[in-house]
């Protein structure tokens, strides 16, 4: 993985004052800010000016010259480079992955959670905002789009969204687009929506999602059922048609499981769909499990947000944010994967590595020539670098396959469908 030479220096030809500050060095300095904490461009000017960037000598340009450059260029360098990070650790995290997944659902060519978090507020202290109000929309700097792929913990697809308001459901398929088929997508409540489902399982994708709990529909098949004494429902596993109503219904069924857990006050319904229609191939444990790690991707958000200071945006342009956007993914996608490896190594579940701690000392065992995963795999316990995770574990029913009734042969699982297309709107174009 390498930047590439300046391609403008190199394709210029005639008088004038050749380019002083490599695009390399530019944008691996934006790296290394990201990584100290700083918090303006003002600081990416003086780690370029005054000498102390690695072996890099004093590069002799203004702090307007920086400013230009980084407007000039746009994205497209740090888009290219998380690019490159994502395969070559797709590569060297292949012998390893999240053991708490092993077994489950292994038809899937991929785990992904798919979900969006709006980026926060850029502060008012910037001076081209201090005349903004407080909550203008011109202080929001939108919001990503991502999936996350659970079992390398690793981001597979981000976006940036311009619009913090917009539907989730409006830049779906965009993100969807090209997924492998039979992979297995975790859903967030804000995407639900039949037309979306439909379209998931016509592409050749499994998904999960949980129930909304005011939608209509219409069991065609029990595979389980379990009542307790009064009659209530504990336990169901069956097929449903979803949308009660001519003018709102889903075209294909789907898959409806129910389990309550504990008992009198502490009782607490479960209710997900899927269009996995084989109770022995995705089992309720095994539905449970998959969709409470779906909250990776929002600890992973607040890798982003939190320890690599993503709340703290740098300006109020555009494509300023745009690119202390993908800093920050590019070194949260190196954190996540180190931290995959040290799990792996130490033959752990990853989030029993501690992220925080990762982020505050790696930088400090490279600094002095120590190889932080070595002391992390090594001397983690002892160091508390590793400590019992605080997951929550979902507990989910096991049900008797011998139990389970079979679809009959004549079921039909396809119907004409229609839309209701609530809080939809035409899919935009993305900035991948």
């Amino acid at each position: 993985m390498r930047m590439p030479p300046d391609a403008q220096e190199m394709a210029r030809d005639g008088p004038g004052r050749p380019r002083v500050l490599p695009s390399m060095c530019l944008w691996a300095g934006m790296l290394v800010c990201v990584a100290r904490g700083f918090s303006s461009q003002l600081d990416l000017w003086r780690l370029l000016s005054n000498g102390s960037f690695w072996f890099y000598p004093r590069f002799a340009v203004s702090d307007q010259a920086v400013y230009k450059r980084l407007e000039q260029e746009g994205t497209a360098p740090l888009q290219k480079l998380f690019e490159q990070a994502r395969v070559v650790l797709a590569q060297r995290l292949a012998p390893f992955e999240d053991p708490s997944l092993k077994g489950v659902a292994p038809f899937a060519a991929q785990l992904l959670a798919l979900d969006e978090t709006t980026l926060d507020q850029v502060a008012r202290l910037l001076p081209a905002l201090r005349s903004e109000p407080a909550g203008s929309k011109v202080l929001l700097p939108g919001k990503l789009a991502a999936l996350f792929d659970l079992r390398r913990q690793q981001w597979q697809r981000v976006a940036h969204i311009e619009n913090p308001n917009q539907n989730n459901k409006v830049a779906a398929r965009s993100m969807l687009e090209g997924v492998a088929k039979e992979s297995l997508v975790l859903i967030d409540m804000g995407y639900f929506g039949f037309e979306l489902f439909d379209w998931l399982t016509e592409r050749g994708l499994w998904w999960v999602s949980r129930m909304r709990s005011a939608t209509t529909y219409e069991v065609v098949h029990r595979f389980y059922e379990q009542h307790d004494e009064k009659g209530s429902t504990q336990l169901f596993d069956g097929l449903v048609w979803l949308g009660a109503y001519r003018s709102d219904r889903a075209g294909r069924a789907v898959r409806l499981v129910e389990f309550v857990v504990g008992e009198g006050e502490k009782a607490q319904l479960y209710r997900y769909i899927t269009n996995v229609l084989d109770p022995q191939k995705l089992p309720i444990v095994d539905i449970a499990r998959l969709y409470a790690r779906r909250w990776d991707i929002e600890l992973a958000f607040k890798l982003v947000k939190r320890h690599l200071g993503l709340h703290m945006l740098w300006g109020a342009k555009s494509v300023v944010v745009q690119q202390q956007v993908w800093a920050v993914l590019i070194i949260s996608q190196i954190l996540q994967g180190l931290r995959m490896e040290i799990a792996g190594r130490a033959e752990v579940d990853p989030y029993e590595v501690s992220m925080e701690l990762l982020v505050r000392y790696l930088p400090q065992y490279a600094y002095t020539g120590q190889d932080p995963l070595q002391v992390f795999v090594e001397q983690g316990r002892e160091l508390r670098f590793i400590r019992p995770s605080t997951r929550t574990q979902i507990e989910a029913p096991h049900v008797d396959f011998a139990q389970i009734r079979p679809i009959p042969l004549d079921q039909v699982l396809v119907r004409p469908a229609r839309y209701a297309h609530r809080n939809c709107a035409p899919r935009p174009v993305l900035r991948n």
